[in-house]
């Protein structure tokens, strides 16, 4: 493990259990000023290691696998791998770091946890960041991504898992040879005869499946109901977030602020300089 992020461990609760929630924590544990970063539906806590490299002078920066992914626990019940199960774990994070008030960024379903969060009465939101996600989710971006979801493929070596990789997640645009390794290294496990596997458990695949979604999903009332700045990024060829959707969003609710990445879709990795200083400069500002 890095020496630059602690990686800690907390219990939460469902209906069906206790699970343990892993999360990577950045910069001075003391710090009072906490970000939240949120990866998305099939992705990890490591997704925002160069953000929260870029942040930690600032911020306390946590980073939470969400339950059946990464380094946390597998549910017992498919069916709680729902976003409601996600937001209650995230309280439960925050109440462990003994932040009362978080700035957010989170990609795609993490942006939803934090769009849900941000938009409850006393929430502990004071900036929100949506990486590529909205209160529009389109039916034709869940067909998409549910054509690779839960499958649990496996592959002969890493080289095999790095081009499986770039071949569904090519929407986040172009990237080194490194970057794709990096972006697939935490997202994959070695296994004792030396293949690899996606770490996650595929039955995070069952709630969506078993919604059979056939148009798009709409929660403007939690849009609406968010009072502190948020900023959206939209990649600029995204089939989840679409264009008409970001105008409006900049219009009504929080009237986010606005910014589309180039040759990118769905979603932007927040790797790169330019992404970064976006986030940084919306987060920093006032």
């Amino acid at each position: 493990m890095s020496e630059e992020f602690r990686q800690r461990k907390l219990q939460c609760i469902t209906a069906s259990g206790l699970h343990r929630l892993a999360y990577n924590e950045w910069g001075d544990p003391a710090n009072r000023r906490v970000l939240v970063c949120v990866h998305g539906l099939a992705r990890c806590a490591r997704d925002f290691d160069r953000l929260a490299r870029a942040m930690a002078g600032e911020y306390r920066v946590i980073c939470p696998d969400v339950p059946g992914r990464g380094h946390s626990d597998w549910l017992k019940n498919p069916m709680e791998y729902q976003p409601e199960t996600y937001v209650a774990d995230m309280i439960t994070l925050l109440a462990r770091a003994d932040a009362e008030c978080v700035h957010w960024v989170g990609t795609s379903m993490g942006g939803l946890i934090g769009m849900t969060l941000a938009s409850l009465a006393e929430t502990p939101v004071a900036k929100l960041v949506l990486n590529d996600v909205g209160p529009v989710i389109t039916a034709v971006s869940l067909a998409r991504i549910g054509q690779y979801l839960g499958m649990a493929p496996q592959f002969p070596d890493f080289a095999a898992a790095v081009q499986y990789i770039r071949l569904v997640s090519a929407t986040f645009g172009a990237h080194s040879d490194a970057e794709w390794s990096t972006l697939t290294e935490h997202v994959t496990r070695r296994q004792p005869d030396g293949s690899y596997r996606m770490h996650y458990d595929p039955a995070i695949a069952v709630p969506i499946k078993a919604a059979k979604i056939e148009k798009d999903i709409e929660l403007w009332h939690y849009y609406d109901s968010i009072r502190c700045p948020t900023l959206v990024i939209r990649g600029a060829q995204s089939d989840l977030l679409r264009r008409d959707t970001l105008e409006q969003m900049a219009g009504r609710g929080p009237y986010a602020k606005a910014v589309e990445i180039p040759e990118v879709g769905h979603a932007p990795t927040l790797m790169h300089a330019d992404q970064i200083a976006i986030v940084r400069d919306f987060l920093l500002a006032g």
